[in-house]
């Protein structure tokens, strides 16, 4: 298991991964999440999560919480957007907007 944020990277059980030698890097720094979206605005220059990493990385992380609430394995199809083998799941995957909000 991987505990990790933006400074700090453990891996789990630490007495099994003792001696495990992370990496070198080979990702560029970032100048900033907003130096990095005006570069990109800009120049063109490609961000370091772009949408077509991070919007289906996300999507994972959100469909694992959606699991999590509907308490078992859900089955998704991306393209329809729905939870095949659980239909009472898919009330978790959009919620009614806020009084005086609308969607769309």
């Amino acid at each position: 298991m991987l505990l990790s944020d933006y400074g700090k990277h453990l891996l789990l059980p630490e007495n099994q991964f003792k001696d495990f030698v992370r990496p070198a890097p080979f990702i560029p720094d970032s100048p900033g999440h907003h130096a990095e979206w005006l570069n990109a605005i800009k120049n063109g220059t490609p961000t370091g999560s772009p949408f077509s990493y991070a919007g289906p990385l996300t999507e994972a992380n959100h469909l694992g919480n959606v699991a999590h609430r509907a308490g078992g394995k859900i089955l998704w199809d991306a393209k329809e957007m729905r939870i095949t083998n659980m239909e009472t799941a898919n009330q978790f995957l959009s919620r009614e907007p806020r009084a005086g909000w609308k969607l769309g």
